[in-house]
């Protein structure tokens, strides 16, 4: 590679910049905040969950977690209830508003993808999926043998 404008990270730190630019676009269009699409795809898929346990999915600080659904709580997109259980714990529910964010935030996805991948073959999509996966657990290996 001639220089550094070649090399594989600096390309892909572009796209993530890139990438993370549009979404916020996109995504600001609907009202919704930066560190919300993950917390409501989350619920979407596993509704009612800890705080704890929504903080451990998305790899961020309990106490981010906290502020993150606050803010969501009074945009009526989610609401805390206590577990039935154990009283101490907090779990997470869309509300209706939520689930609509909810939808708006999978079209939007959807969109990004589209634009990302104009002009793929389903071949070349495959490949790259397969790479992604590989690099994602090149980065897990590295980071469980670096916590230890």
């Amino acid at each position: 590679m001639k220089n550094i404008e070649d090399s594989l990270y600096h390309i892909f730190l572009r796209i993530i910049r890139l990438h993370y630019h549009r979404s916020h676009m996109l995504f600001e269009k609907d009202g919704i905040y930066p560190g919300q699409p993950p917390l409501l795809i989350v619920l979407s898929h596993c509704d009612g969950l800890s705080q704890k346990e929504l903080a451990e999915k998305l790899m961020i600080s309990p106490a981010t977690m906290t502020v993150m659904i606050k803010r969501m709580e009074k945009a009526g997109l989610v609401e805390r209830k206590q577990d039935k259980v154990d009283q101490r714990v907090s779990r997470v529910f869309l509300t209706d508003d939520g689930k609509q964010a909810y939808l708006r935030v999978n079209k939007t996805r959807q969109v990004l993808e589209n634009e990302c991948f104009d002009n793929f073959t389903v071949e070349e999509k495959l490949l790259f999926r397969r790479l992604m996966m590989q690099m994602l657990d090149n980065l897990k290996e590295t980071n469980k043998n670096n916590d230890n």
